[in-house]
């Protein structure tokens, strides 16, 4: 008998804003979280370096039908899916830099510390994490960082959630989705306000997230 699959992660290239890893709050927001990625662009993809391109599910390239239909598909995966059962969706981001331009986290096979994250909470290990407007993120201590030299401030910066740097994001998301017109799919409209209005009410203090 097959395991069913826990968990999924799309992964972007962002040197600020998007932190090292987090979770969403469900399905239908993980669709919007691999809806809204945007990554940079190396010298060896486009000829110029570090320009954000809208990058849906991390495969704009690959997808082989109207991505406003894609979207509805997988919209309609988690509706038709038992909710206990659907797997966790996650996105990591390996890239983030200091003001200094440099990488904050090692990469390569130090990344599997935040694999062993996200097989947590496949495990239902809710205490590890903080609930942000984003999603779940981990709290500093659940990302082992034995044997690794990064301090907490490093972590910090790693796992920040800056509610200016994300409402800056969302005239591109929109951008891009006025590109689908009538085949954008209403869970993703309402999945964007939801996200905005969490920005919003934690920028000015208030405490409601989800």
């Amino acid at each position: 008998m097959e395991s069913p699959s826990q968990g999924l992660f799309f992964g972007g290239r962002r040197s600020s804003v998007v932190p090292l890893v987090y979770q969403s709050f469900d399905w239908a927001h993980g669709t919007y979280v691999g809806a809204t990625m945007n990554s940079e662009t190396t010298a060896a993809a486009s000829g110029k370096r570090g320009v954000l391109r809208a990058d849906p599910f991390a495969m704009k390239p690959f997808l082989g039908y109207h991505a406003g239909n894609h979207l509805n598909h997988w919209l309609n995966v988690g509706a038709k899916g038992d909710a206990t059962k659907i797997p966790k969706i996650f996105h990591v981001n390996w890239f983030r830099k200091s003001i200094n331009g440099n990488f904050l986290w090692p990469g390569f096979g130090e990344n599997i510390r935040v694999l062993k994250w996200i097989f947590e909470r496949c495990d239902n290990a809710e205490a590890i994490a903080d609930v942000t407007p984003i999603g779940y993120v981990p709290k500093i201590q659940s990302i082992d960082r034995t044997g690794l030299n990064i301090d907490e401030e490093t972590m910090k910066e790693l796992l920040r959630v800056d509610e200016t740097d994300w409402l800056s994001d969302f005239p591109r998301h929109k951008e891009f989705f006025s590109t689908l017109g009538n085949k954008l799919p209403d869970g993703i409209s309402k999945q964007m306000d939801a996200q905005y209005q969490r920005l919003i009410a934690s920028k000015s203090g208030r405490t409601s997230l989800h």
